[in-house]
């Protein structure tokens, strides 16, 4: 691998579930061969949120069902990741904006960065227009209205920025679930579902 290959880190944290989506790496990755001329390592990597070997990362995601609860350590190396130039994307599973994930994970923000330092994004944002274009801003998943969690489209995404760039991304919109599948299942989608995935990865790229 050469060492300006992109490479797609997975974050594992003590509290909660952090290993959800397990084909959503590789079907994003997939799609950067398949759209850009970004050079990728194929296989997703899976950091401890204490190991400082998360600093080696351009792009890091973290998900989850359950509580978000992070140790201090945990919460010194991802603020420190953050403030100095990093990107997480952060999905919520359960694509509802008062369950358990949702509630603890912006809690857990309140405390590593301050309070109100969570925002929506305006749908006109760059990360919207940086590759795709996405008019109407985050694009809808197919799991916001089947039934479960609060059963409502989220027609925005929120947003830690450091320094005018975002450093956390936060959806509840389930992404991860809806781009878990096998990549070679794309071509039976009428619209590849992924182009936002590039559009985030792009982002953080830039």
């Amino acid at each position: 691998m050469k060492a300006t290959n992109f490479f797609f880190t997975r974050i594992k944290y003590n509290s909660g579930n952090w290993d959800t989506d397990q084909r959503m790496p590789s079907n994003l990755l997939h799609s950067l061969v398949e759209y850009t001329t970004i050079p990728v390592d194929e296989k997703e990597r899976v950091i401890e949120l204490s190991s400082e070997e998360i600093y080696k990362s351009p792009f890091c995601y973290l998900s989850g069902h359950k509580l978000v609860e992070f140790s201090q350590e945990e919460r010194k190396v991802f603020k420190t990741y953050v403030e100095q130039g990093g990107f997480v994307f952060v999905d919520d599973c359960n694509h509802d904006i008062d369950g358990l994930f949702a509630k603890s994970f912006e809690e857990e923000m309140t405390r590593t960065f301050g309070e109100g330092e969570l925002k929506k994004i305006p749908n006109d944002h760059y990360l919207y227009r940086c590759f795709f274009d996405f008019e109407d801003g985050p694009p809808a998943t197919s799991f916001e209205l089947n039934g479960w969690g609060d059963d409502l489209v989220h027609d925005y995404l929120k947003a830690i920025e450091i320094n005018g760039r975002i450093g956390v991304l936060y959806s509840n919109k389930d992404y991860g679930c809806e781009w878990d599948y096998d990549f070679r299942n794309k071509r039976f989608n009428k619209i590849d579902n992924t182009r936002f995935g590039v559009n985030i990865i792009v982002y953080a790229l830039t």
